[in-house]
């Protein structure tokens, strides 16, 4: 969203109510760009956190209009974990050349960096992105359903192994309102039947153009947990609007492998959106039955003769 937020907002007033790269875009693309690591250090608050903990944050910075400086600082300040990226260039003229998520990784010390391009803007590619402690073990791209003539949408995969688990983290940018109910339904509907083939811890991030009550949101929420609502501190909404309410429309949204610890958005002028900050704990696997009791005869049968 961009110059269009007021009459957006205006419309929206009456409306509220979970290493190798691989893609489903068809072998004409290349959407996917992942980068070598740009640091290894590791910050000093995610050093001290607990075993199992992580924080993640989603952020959708807008093309860093604002300056990717202010982004950095915002990121490096809430020292996450693994952050979801929306509108995020590379190589676009707006961005100046740049490759915002490994300049991203590289200001903030997170040294992995994957890009996910929709579309090609201002001579670049656009789409969303991820950083990154952890290493990517691999990735994937899945388009959404869209109407005729719309800008491309998309849900990203990113496997890596989290405190010594593989978990599964997507981040996505749903088709942006008003007037979009019914296909933000079929991405959601779209990104679920994904996640339902993935047995894996799964987190789920972005920019959903929605509000909690909508019905792309309650459909995602039915299998996962949205964080902020479980465990939210402060103001929920994510996109401030002038004149009529602000919205909140961009989520953390976690499968019952992670506790929900604590959530805040972070009121911050780097962007046109506030970046959701959220605090989890990766549970444990569930221990397998032992050998004796798979073992142990029928207590009703006699013992065979020798």
């Amino acid at each position: 969203m961009r110059i269009d937020r007021l009459l957006a907002g205006l419309f929206l007033a009456s409306t509220l109510a979970c290493a190798s790269s691989s893609s489903s875009l068809g072998a004409d693309a290349a959407p996917v760009t992942l980068s070598a690591p740009a640091a290894l250090a590791i910050p000093a608050a995610a050093r001290t956190r607990g075993e199992g903990d992580l924080r993640v944050m989603t952020f959708n910075i807008q093309s860093a209009l604002h300056g990717l400086d202010k982004v950095a600082e915002v990121i490096r300040s809430a020292s996450p974990d693994i952050v979801a990226l929306q509108e995020v260039d590379v190589g676009s003229r707006r961005a100046m050349g740049m490759d915002q998520p490994v300049e991203l990784a590289r200001r903030t010390g997170l040294p992995y960096s994957a890009h996910f391009r929709t579309t090609d803007l201002y001579g670049g590619a656009y789409g969303v992105a991820l950083i990154s402690r952890f290493p990517l073990e691999s990735v994937e791209q899945h388009p959404l359903p869209v109407d005729p003539g719309a800008e491309p949408r998309t849900v990203a995969r990113v496997l890596m192994k989290v405190h010594g688990q593989e978990v599964s983290v997507y981040v996505t940018h749903l088709t942006r309102r008003p007037f979009n109910d019914r296909i933000r339904l079929r991405q959601s509907v779209a990104i679920v039947k994904l996640m339902e083939q993935d047995p894996r811890p799964k987190l789920l991030m972005g920019d959903m153009n929605d509000t909690p009550d909508a019905g792309s949101l309650r459909l995602l929420t039915r299998e996962l947990s949205d964080v902020f609502a479980l465990r939210g501190q402060g103001d929920a909404d994510t996109y401030p609007l002038p004149i009529i309410p602000n919205l909140r429309i961009d989520y953390v949204l976690a499968c019952d492998h992670f506790m929900p610890k604590s959530s805040r958005v972070l009121r911050v002028k780097a962007s046109d959106h506030y970046p959701v900050v959220a605090d989890l704990t990766l549970l444990e696997p569930m221990t397998a039955p032992t050998a004796e009791v798979v073992q142990r005869p029928p207590e009703n049968l006699p013992a065979s003769s020798p």
